[in-house]
């Protein structure tokens, strides 16, 4: 049940599936960059390679929307409930960072 918000065990369940779903990305993508690899060195058509690479890149920027989502949902949120004004401050700032070194 992807998206469901239920809490089971004091942790979000959608949590656990939101980080399986970016493990499954970035193993994928490992996958690929050996693939790719072996194509650069084996000299295939440049194009090809380029296109290899982009699905790596969509993979990787997949997990990170996931990671993201997932930190939003839970840890963000759970800070922002807090009564720790240092900490709410502290998330909001390595949001910003994250997001910042994203769109780079």
């Amino acid at each position: 049940m992807k998206g469901d918000l239920k809490k089971m065990n004091g942790t979000m369940k959608n949590r656990n599936i939101s980080k399986n779903d970016s493990v499954i990305n970035f193993k994928k993508s490992k996958s690929l960059l050996v693939k790719i690899i072996k194509m650069v060195e084996e000299n295939e058509y440049c194009i090809d390679i380029m296109q290899q690479n982009l699905a790596v890149i969509g993979m990787l920027k997949s997990a990170h929307q996931i990671l993201m989502e997932n930190h939003l949902q839970n840890c963000f949120t759970k800070a922002m409930e807090s009564k720790q004004d240092k900490r709410k401050l502290e998330m909001i700032e390595e949001i910003l960072k994250v997001t910042k070194l994203a769109s780079k």
